[in-house]
């Protein structure tokens, strides 16, 4: 089922064990800040971009690698080097995606971040290295930013795709099919927002972080919010701003996010993580998060 009816969504999802697969990666795999600067053409939609403030590819290289020590405590990391002509490519993971045994590679908007997909080294690591099946959709009609627009719940097997100048109704059935989810729901982004990974996480499969007003209709934000027991860590705007919804459950117990989303959140919320049996890991990236993303924009999933 792919809808926009959110009554029709949550009565199948709602009936589907949570049976699928696990709900958190096996590895990730990130690309390095080489040549780290500020795309202009990803920040025509991208309004988290601070074009305004200089960049420097050495400290945003020591907050790359100080992310991947603290990554490779809890699972295995992969790191591919970064190129001068890519300056977005620090973000993968809404350019590969994976299910277990098939690479799936997006439809990006903007040309500079299409010239991501065409990387034969990552595409070899998946098909030659570990025998993935390739999935490209990067030539297809819709455009499609992966696990930027597409929040999956793991174990269910279901999807939230939020809609914007990153994901259109062509690509999100596209990304329905890649998947092979069994549900997903589609909704549309808030004027403005151009990923939902910005305003919506699902952590290992049973809670939620989520900012309503990243949403079109703040009621869609309820519904999600409601399905998942009332399990849900709600960030104000101020919040979504400080990057608190780019976060990801990287294991069943360990949350990351950067310190700077940790620091917007108030000790009520950090209880709520507590209560929902998730410890939160920080990593600093202010330079990074210049270029309009966050840690979780920063990490490729591999199951």
């Amino acid at each position: 089922m792919l809808t926009r009816d959110i009554d029709a969504f949550f009565a199948l999802a709602s009936s589907l064990p949570a049976d699928v697969g696990p709900s958190c990666a096996k590895s990730v795999f990130l690309i390095s800040p080489d040549g780290f600067r500020l795309s202009e053409q990803s920040a025509s939609d991208n309004r988290y971009m601070r074009l305004e403030q200089p960049t420097d590819a050495l400290v945003a290289m020591s907050e790359h690698h100080a992310l991947q020590l603290e990554i490779s405590k809890v699972c295995p990391v992969v790191c591919f080097p970064g190129a001068h002509g890519t300056p977005d490519a620090v973000f993968p993971n809404n350019v590969f995606a994976t299910v277990p045994g098939r690479l799936i590679i997006g439809h990006m908007r903007h040309p500079v971040r299409q010239d991501e997909t065409r990387r034969p080294d990552i595409r070899g690591f998946f098909t030659d290295t570990l025998g993935y099946r390739e999935i490209d959709l990067s030539a297809q009609a819709g455009i499609c930013e992966l696990t930027g627009s597409l929040i999956i719940d793991r174990a269910r097997g279901i999807g939230f795709c939020g809609l914007s100048e990153r994901c259109d109704e062509a690509g999100a059935r596209a990304m329905f099919e890649a998947f092979a989810l069994k549900a997903c729901l589609l909704f549309d982004l808030a004027e403005g927002e151009y990923h939902t990974n910005v305003v919506l996480s699902v952590l290992a499969s049973r809670a939620v972080v989520v900012a309503a007003s990243g949403f079109r209709d703040a009621a869609v934000a309820e519904a999600i919010a409601g399905f998942y027991g009332g399990r849900a860590v709600r960030l104000s705007e101020a919040q979504k701003g400080e990057y608190a919804g780019n976060c990801i459950a990287l294991t069943d117990s360990a949350v990351f996010l950067s310190q700077r989303a940790l620091d917007s959140l108030d000790p009520g919320q950090r209880a709520q993580f507590t209560e929902y049996g998730f410890d939160l890991v920080p990593a600093a990236l202010p330079m990074l998060e210049r270029a309009g993303g966050s840690l979780r924009c920063c990490v490729a999933e591999i199951f």
